[in-house]
């Protein structure tokens, strides 16, 4: 219990302290990128003066499609380092997880697709592949399952087999 607690009234008195001198320094901070702004629109745009004769504002188009030009090129530049950049950060951050060996799942959404339709997206649609699965199945023959029927019970069979008229019934029934 070493520790003093604050009243709620110095605490609030603290806090509008805090709150005002921060307003008070937004506003400086305002105050100098408006200054900042008017000294560099001073340098780089002089004020236009209106020229008298055709040939003089020729002149100005041609001057004002030039420094148009320079500006593209320097917004393409910017914009080519910035997805540069982009592009690099994205690979540190694959890196870093890859080091760090923990990944992330992504959610997946489920998608009801058919095969034949994700082979049509995958090979796109030049290519037609028919997924027939029941026509790849093996064909089983239902003679077999009759045979097995007829067989019925086991000791019926073997007391028809046994002795000599049984042996003899086996090959006539398999000529």
């Amino acid at each position: 219990m070493s520790e003093k607690k604050m009243s709620s009234s110095r605490k609030h008195h603290l806090k509008s302290l805090m709150l005002s001198i921060a307003k008070g320094l937004l506003e400086e901070e305002e105050k100098e990128q408006e200054e900042e702004r008017g000294r560099y629109m001073a340098e780089t745009c002089p004020p236009v003066s209106m020229p008298r004769s055709m040939q003089e504002l020729q002149e100005l188009c041609r001057e004002f499609h030039h420094k148009i030009d320079v500006m593209d090129e320097e917004r393409y530049d910017l914009d080519m380092k910035v997805n540069k950049a982009n592009k690099e950060i994205d690979d540190l951050k694959i890196k870093v997880q890859d080091l760090m060996g923990k990944f992330k799942k992504p959610v997946l959404r489920k998608v009801r697709m058919s095969a034949d339709a994700m082979l049509k997206a995958l090979l796109g649609s030049k290519h037609t592949v028919n997924m027939e699965l029941r026509a790849n199945l093996k064909q089983v023959k239902k003679e077999v399952k009759e045979e097995l029927r007829d067989v019925g019970d086991w000791r019926k069979n073997i007391e028809d087999k046994a002795g000599m008229d049984g042996r003899k019934k086996m090959f006539e029934t398999e000529a």
